[in-house]
Order: C-alpha cells, then structure tokens, then sequence
C-alpha cells in the first residue's frame, strides 16, 4: 500500500477561493509567478496572501468570474516540489474556454513557499454550447 506524500495533503487544502484557510498553507514570503503572455495584464509574480488573493480576483474581474480549476493529475518530485496538471475553464472575452495548465508547486517545512501557474496558451480551446 503507497502512503500519500505528505506535500499533497497540504497541497489539498489549498483553496484560493477561500483566503481564510491559505493563510495555514502559504509561507510567509510565498511568491506566486503566473506565465501568460497572452494574458500580459496578469502575468508576472504576486507575493504573499494578498498578492495571491489580488491574482484571483483580477482573474475572476477577466473572466467574468467564471474561471474553475479542475485537477486531472499530482507528482511529488523529491522532498519539495509536486507538479499538478490541470484543465481551467471559464468564459474569455464572450467565450468559453477550456486550457491546460501545470502548476508547480514548492513546499518548505509544511508551507507552500513558491508556485508556477504555466497554462498552455498555443493549444487552448474554444468551446461549442
């Protein structure tokens, strides 16, 4: 029987749509760096919970507060890192979409120190309703 890595339970209770619980996961100094250049007004790197909480909030501002994280898969690498691939949906200038994305995540001492939100921007889908 495999043991869960304990860096995935605490990646488990990272919920950006609730700030009050992050403050139990996030370092102090966590940096959040976001790579989108399609998206050039949001990418760059947020520090901290309320960078964190103000990359959220200008997200769902640009997507009409639709955007959703849905998780397909998560890897502990070493000690530190775990990768997560994921498919974000939301609604984008009028249209629903639907991309791929990998997050990796660096995690000290219990605490998610860093991240990198790097969605696939060249394979993003348009959707049909």
């Amino acid at each position: 029987m495999n043991k869960e890595h304990p860096n995935i339970g605490i990646l488990k209770r990272f919920d950006p749509s609730n700030p009050n619980t992050l403050a139990d996961v996030l370092a102090e100094d966590f940096v959040w760096h976001y790579i989108n250049p399609k998206l050039r007004e949001l990418e760059g790197d947020y520090f901290g919970l309320s960078g964190l909480t103000d990359f959220f909030n200008r997200l769902a501002g640009r997507t009409s507060g639709s955007f959703k994280v849905n998780p397909i898969s998560i890897t502990p690498m070493g000690d530190e890192l775990i990768t997560t691939h994921v498919k974000d949906t939301m609604f984008l200038e009028g249209k629903p979409m639907e991309i791929d994305a990998i997050v990796v995540w660096c995690i000290i001492n219990g605490k998610i120190k860093e991240a990198w939100d790097i969605p696939v921007i060249h394979t993003a889908k348009v959707l049909e309703l």
